[in-house]
């Protein structure tokens, strides 16, 4: 009887050790499923999108030509310039260059969403904004290469936010907007992941693509036609699969991370005073 009470204890022990051992794999193989598979680079700094180039709306087929010179749309773009120049060094002026750090782009939207949006607290959600961005701005390009449309700082002579840019934006058309188009497109899927909060997200989204009037290197219509190719590449995610089940994936996490009450890492008092303005 004692043989068999101590081989029943040393089964109990190793079966104890098996189970440890098996919820440890468990929550270790968890924590990997919570993060996003890797995505190669189109070029440093850049994720590749969801979409291949033949699958993006295409810009040149799906927007009119920029604006004339003397006529009445072009005039309108020249008032919606003054009145961004107008900006320069206020606290809208230094938001504007904030927003023209697509490094940061994920982040913006973290006070309309309420929640800390970054590669650390919402993988999932980060890598789905770095990708669908790059479809966006990337939908952008045919028209922005055909019609090769001077920036406003090469027109009127004023300062930009971002010198440094200044050589590359030089040589970049400038219709439509890469930026609007990406802001409109992640405030369409934000507001699609937090319903709750889609009009806070749809005004930040609106302001991300107003920052570059202001920044002096886009035209108003620049940003209107940069929006539309943002909601356009949106659309045509929803075909993607991968993208649907990322989508799903990133409304889960944003769900999880509010259950902790994480709060986001901007100063988004300031932030709301500053748009109000």
């Amino acid at each position: 009887m004692r043989y068999i009470m101590k081989n029943r204890y040393a089964l109990c022990a190793l079966l104890a050790v098996l189970a440890y051992a098996a919820l440890a794999m468990g929550c270790a193989s968890s924590g990997r499923l919570n993060q996003p598979a890797a995505v190669p680079e189109i070029r440093p700094g850049v994720l590749a999108g969801y979409l291949p180039p033949t699958a993006l709306p295409n810009s040149l087929a799906l927007i009119s030509p920029p604006p004339a010179a003397g006529s009445a749309a072009f005039a309108n773009d020249e008032e919606a310039s003054r009145k961004g120049l107008a900006l320069r060094g206020t606290p809208r002026w230094m938001l504007a260059i904030e927003d023209a750090n697509l490094s940061q782009a994920a982040g913006t939207f973290s006070c309309a969403v309420n929640a800390p949006v970054t590669e650390q607290e919402t993988p999932r959600l980060y890598m789905l904004m770095l990708r669908a961005s790059t479809d966006a701005s990337r939908s952008t390009s045919a028209a922005k290469d055909y019609y090769s449309r001077p920036r406003p700082f090469m027109v009127n002579s004023e300062p930009i936010c971002t010198p440094d840019e200044e050589g590359f934006l030089r040589k970049n058309g400038s219709y439509p907007s890469g930026h609007a188009a990406r802001g409109w497109a992640l405030a369409l899927i934000l507001a699609e992941i937090a319903p709750e909060r889609t009009d806070a997200i749809l005004a930040r989204g609106r302001a991300f693509g107003e920052s570059r009037v202001i920044c002096n290197v886009h035209w108003q219509s620049d940003v209107v036609e940069g929006r539309f190719m943002g909601a356009g590449t949106v659309a045509r995610l929803h075909a993607d699969a991968t993208f649907r089940a990322d989508l799903e994936a990133a409304k889960a996490e944003l769900a999880a991370v509010r259950a902790k009450g994480l709060r986001p890492q901007r100063d988004c008092a300031a932030e709301a005073a500053t748009l109000a303005k």
